[in-house]
């Protein structure tokens, strides 16, 4: 039994997914982190990478493009009943779009001790003083989640 088989299926099936639009990210040097949106059906309905590099901005983190996707290819805001699916611990920025979105569910894979906003350094998604709580579902495929970021990390020039 391997450490991420008590998820569901489903959920390792999307993080896989979401680790693929990870790998994409390298192609621009950005920080390996890749995101999916899937509705209550489980259709993916937004996908994203990190792009900050790739597009000089700083907002273009994997959740918020996949977010985006995901709004307009609804033609509504509000992302009721979908889950976004992302391979590390959203920063305090997404976690705010993921709110404001009002997504029910975050699936991630590696916690993110030093900005993570889902439980680790701050927990915005069920902070009670918001209008809207987010159930949230950690460490899938955390190992290889963690392992891509490691990796990038080690390579990267000092």
């Amino acid at each position: 039994m391997t450490a991420s088989s008590h998820f569901p299926a489903q959920y390792r099936e999307w993080m896989r997914d979401a680790l693929d639009e990870a790998r994409g990210a390298l192609a621009t040097h950005d920080v390996p982190v890749g995101a999916i949106v899937v509705d209550a059906a489980g259709r993916r309905i937004g996908v994203g990478r990190n792009e900050r590099e790739a597009r000089h901005d700083p907002t273009a983190h994997a959740e918020i493009l996949a977010i985006r996707q995901a709004a307009a290819s609804l033609g509504e805001w509000r992302l009721t009943g979908a889950t976004l699916v992302v391979t590390l611990e959203p920063c305090v920025m997404c976690a705010g779009a993921i709110v404001a979105a009002r997504l029910d569910r975050v699936v991630f894979g590696a916690w993110d001790e030093k900005a993570g906003a889902a439980g680790s350094l701050y927990d915005v998604l069920r902070d009670r003083r918001l209008n809207h709580r987010v159930e949230v579902v950690a460490g899938v495929e955390e190992a290889e989640c963690g392992a891509l970021l490691t990796e990038f990390f080690r390579a990267a020039p000092a």
